[in-house]
This record gives C-alpha cells, structure tokens and sequence, in this order.
C-alpha cells in the first residue's frame, strides 16, 4: 500500500466535518477509548478544530472488563489534558449474560453511555477495515440492505440524540497506523483485539486476510458495496415515502406515528408492504422486527376480513388493523390501577397523558368534581354504562366505543374518570351528560393524550 501524503488524513477527515456541516457553534465529542484509531482520530480533530470553529470535548467508557481498562482511562486522561480538551468518563456495567454475547453486551453499553454525552455530533474512529468487517458480519447474519450499508462516514442526529461522524472512514487502518507513527503518536492496546472467540476477531484476523490474498482489494472493494447498499437503502426509502403518501400518511417529520388506508396498503406488492412497514418503525426510532414476525403480521393482515380488528405483535412494537386504517405502535406499559385527583392538570396513564384544561361553559362541571369526596383516575368497570345526553338513556360502553371507532385491545385501556363511584369521563368517549359543565360556569376539558395510537386513529 503506497504511504498517503502528509496532509491526506486531515484533508479525509476534513471533507466528512463539511458533509456534515459541522461548524462554528458544534460541538463535537470525541469516543476516546485509547488505542490507535481514536488517538489519530484525536489528533486529527484537535488540528482541525481552528479550521472549522467547533468546540471539541472527548468522552471515554470503562467497561471494567480488562485489568488494564485504569491505565487507559488515565492516558486518556493525560492526553485531554495537555490538549486542554474536556474529557467525560463513563463506567459502565455489561451484561455478560446477554443473549449476543459480551462483545455485542460491552457495544450496547459503550453507545448507550456515548449517547449522553453533551454535544452534536459523536466521531468514531472507524474506518475502512472496520468498514469490511461490519460488511462481512452482518451479511453472515443474514442482513437486508440497510445492514448492508454498514456504517456511514456522516449520520444525522434527532430526537435530541447526537449525530454520528467517522471521520476516518475512506482510510485503511495501515494508513492510520503510518499517520500515527509519523507524528509520534502513543497509544494503548486492548489486549482483547487478538482474542479469536470474539466473531469480529475473528474475522479480522482469520477471514479477512484469506479475502485479501485471493482478491487484494478485498477490503476497498467490500467498503464500496457497503456505499452501493447505502444507495439502495435511500432508493428504498423514497421508495417507501412514496407509498406512504399514496395510502394517505402525511409527510413524516420525526418520530411521529401514521396511520396508513388499509385498502392501498394491502394493494401493495408484498415487498413494498415489507419495506413501508420497516420504513415507519424506523421513523417511529422502533427496533427493526426480524423477518419471521413481519412475515406472519402481514399473512394475517392479507387474510383478515378487513371487519376484524388486529393487533399484531412485532417485538417491541405491533402492526395493527382497525376498520379502513393499518398503523404500528409501541407495546403499551402496565396500567395504574387508580389515580386519586388533587387538582393537577395533568394525571400519567401508563404511556399517556390525561390533561384537565380550564374552560368556561365546556367539559365537566368543576365545582362537582371539587365536592366531591373522591375522584379517581382509573380503568373501566364491569358492564359500564354512560349517558352523553340528558335526554337520552345510558349505553354500553362496548357500542360507544365501535361508534367511536376504538379498538377491541384498546377499551380496556380507556381512562375513566370516576367522581364518588360515578364514570363522569371516558377517554375517547367524551362526558357524562350529569357532569357536564353549565353554560358560562367554570370547567375542566379532559383530553386523552395516548401514546401509542397515531394522531389519525387516536381517540378525542
């Protein structure tokens, strides 16, 4: 491999902080850990720094697992230092019973710790030998096209969670090495990198170097697939806004949850049904479902009679079906099993919210609910029954709700507010006519906020 130019590492490093738009104003946080790629990722930083503006901090994770893991932390230490760069250390416990392993356990751990770190944007020292690995391991797996995409040099943050940037990307670790070695640069070694029991070990050091000598641009080779995948993934997601739209979802902004026409979703072809449904879950910042689970969700939502409400487990999340409507949505939380009002404003429903806003003339009767010996905040009762106008008899709440349009799984879930025994407010179903609020007298509008039901399906 033919050694860079002097200036070609930061010159690389510098085109991903311009992707990115990092600027005067960033804050961009270094993942220290102390070895070789995270030191020059360091370096490169620090020079950079006066070019572009951007405050620069480093951030270090101990996950305890090696004798040594205190002599990292204090180089780390001492080289933050005499750089005059603030530097955060997080310890870290890693669950050494989880189901993928240490090494996917100390990487859970290591990211999440990352995460809240104060800054915009997080730099990894990864780079194009990481890139192949991550390649090759996630194709073994049995990855789709957005595994395959690997890592990306710039990954936008959201939601209040940092962005990503690997600065180090386009270059081979032998070159790193070199850059790092031109310049003085020390550094400490995990001793758990040559341990061939770790998968990406031992691709690293097994698979890899077989690769390579029956292609010698295996590696740059592999990091352009992965770019080729990456490509493919945008594709597939305009792909995916496209069909949302067509089935009537607005235009996603953020985490926001839609509900989609049952009819042109079904329309869809099966592939399209797969990739829009794995589109909003990532949307909704939703774990992406394994194949098998999707599968049977969409076989049963194909076969359903369109009549009958579904509510399809996805891990964490479900696919469900309701009259005209296909949305997905978080697991619910465990309900409280009552709430005594005080008078706050707002009462938490499990994952929801129940709001009592001030009114005049609207919504239930204050002065009822302040007389009262007891309100509570709690679930339905058995054969509950609910007048909504003084002129006319009480009703179920079982054909309230399907004039509502609520889902079977979700009455039981209804708040009510009960005021000395008496339902005076079911959440979607809206006030009991003998709490009403008189006209130009002072009341409280309750409103059912929930969190799991898109703004199109959700319950008034």
């Amino acid at each position: 491999m033919k050694p860079l130019p002097v200036d070609a590492l930061p010159e690389s490093a510098a085109a991903v902080l311009a992707a990115a738009g990092v600027g005067a104003g960033s804050r961009v946080c270094c993942a220290l850990s102390g070895g070789a790629d995270s030191v020059v990722l360091f370096e490169l930083l620090r020079r950079l720094q006066p070019r572009f503006g951007f405050g620069l901090l480093a951030a270090h994770v101990d996950h305890g697992l090696s004798p040594n893991a205190p002599a990292w932390a204090r180089a780390c230490v001492e080289r933050c230092a005499a750089a005059g760069v603030p530097l955060q250390i997080f310890r870290v416990e890693v669950d050494r019973a989880h189901a993928d392993g240490l090494e996917a356990a100390a990487r859970a751990a290591r990211h999440a710790a990352l995460a809240q770190a104060d800054c915009d944007w997080l730099a990894f020292g990864h780079h194009q030998d990481d890139q192949a690995e991550t390649l090759l391991f996630r194709l073994l797996r049995g990855t789709g096209v957005r595994g395959a995409a690997a890592m990306r040099a710039v990954e936008p943050g959201g939601a209040g969670r940092p962005g990503r940037l690997r600065p180090l990307l386009g270059l081979r670790r032998a070159q790193i090495l070199g850059w790092a070695g031109a310049h003085g640069l020390a550094w400490e070694e995990d001793e758990s990198n040559a341990e061939l029991r770790f998968t990406r070990n031992a691709l690293r050091h097994r698979l890899l170097p077989v690769a390579e000598d029956l292609f010698p641009a295996a590696v740059p080779t592999l990091a352009r697939a992965a770019a080729h995948f990456a490509e493919a993934d945008v594709l597939l997601g305009e792909l995916a806004a496209i069909d949302a739209a067509a089935c009537g979802a607005p235009a996603l902004r953020g985490a926001h949850l839609v509900a989609l026409r049952r009819a042109g979703f079904l329309a869809l072809s099966a592939a399209r049904q797969v990739n829009l449904l794995r589109w909003l879950l990532r949307a909704s910042a939703a774990p992406s479902p394994g194949s098998v689970p999707l599968g049977e969700a969409l076989r049963q939502l194909r076969a359903c009679d369109p009549a009958h409400p579904l509510r399809l487990p996805l891990g964490a999340w479900a696919c469900c079906a309701y009259r005209d409507r296909v949305w997905v949505e978080p697991a619910q939380p465990a309900l409280p099993q009552g709430l005594r009002w005080r008078g706050e404003a707002v009462m938490r429903w499990g994952g929801d919210e129940v709001r009592l806003v001030a009114s005049i003339g609207e919504g239930l009767a204050r002065d009822r609910l302040e007389r009262a010996a007891e309100v509570r905040l709690a679930p339905r009762g058995e054969g509950l029954r609910l007048r909504l106008h003084p002129a006319r008899p009480r009703r179920e709440l079982r054909k309230l709700c399907q004039e509502a349009a609520i889902p079977a799984w979700l009455r039981d879930r209804l708040p009510v507010l009960w005021v000395d025994g008496e339902p005076a407010w079911v959440g979607g179903i809206g006030v009991a006519a003998e709490f009403a609020c008189a006209p130009r007298a002072p009341g409280l509008v309750p409103e059912w906020r929930p969190g799991g039901m898109p703004a199109s399906t959700s319950p008034g």
